[in-house]
């Protein structure tokens, strides 16, 4: 008898978890498929819409002034030609926004070359490599070897009137025949 008990049991409706679930399921099921009814618009709320005014153009923009109100040309259905040109009338006439802050890092034109010294310039080791000063430097070392060359020869004009103790000849300094001597390598005692 226990098992005939058993079926009926579950025959019924079974008990525990899976069940609600399963019952939950068909029931959102069941919801599902029925639409919602929506009742339809009175005619008279669809014909009282307003017609829309025309979109602005450059005309209007021309017309425009700082106090104006520039929130009819940030719509849609306006060229974005009309709304730049808006944007640049409002941005230039008013001074509130024509106003430097600051913060304008890059605003220099920086396609001039900006040169650079010529100290700065020679020490580089690409002109050196191009050979940029080379005709500079040796015009600079055939002015500066002229210059020494006048200083170190005597004028003819000038003779020696008195002799100092100085000039005397066993005080002169001597050659220093120590560089001819052999040194320990290469020396007679090696």
């Amino acid at each position: 008898m226990g098992a005939a008990e058993d079926k009926d049991a579950s025959t019924q409706e079974p008990a525990g978890f899976l069940a609600r679930w399963g019952r939950r399921k068909a029931e959102a099921r069941a919801q599902v498929t029925a639409p919602p009814v929506i009742a339809p618009l009175p005619e008279e709320a669809v014909a009282v819409e307003p017609s829309p005014e025309p979109a602005p153009s450059y005309a209007d923009v021309e017309a425009l002034t700082p106090a104006s109100d520039y929130a009819r040309f940030m719509s849609q259905d306006v060229d974005s030609g009309v709304q730049r040109a808006a944007m640049k009338k409002l941005f230039f006439s008013d001074p509130h926004f024509n106003v430097m802050d600051g913060l304008d890092t890059y605003i220099d034109d920086y396609s001039l070359p900006d040169p650079l010294p010529l100290s700065t310039l020679r020490q580089l080791h690409q002109s050196k490599a191009l050979g940029l000063f080379a005709l500079v430097e040796e015009e600079q070392e055939k002015v500066a070897a002229q210059q020494d060359l006048t200083l170190r020869t005597p004028a003819l004009t000038e003779t020696p009137s008195i002799l100092h103790d100085d000039d005397h000849a066993d005080l002169r300094l001597q050659q220093d025949d120590a560089a001819g001597r052999p040194g320990p390598e290469s020396g007679a005692g090696a």
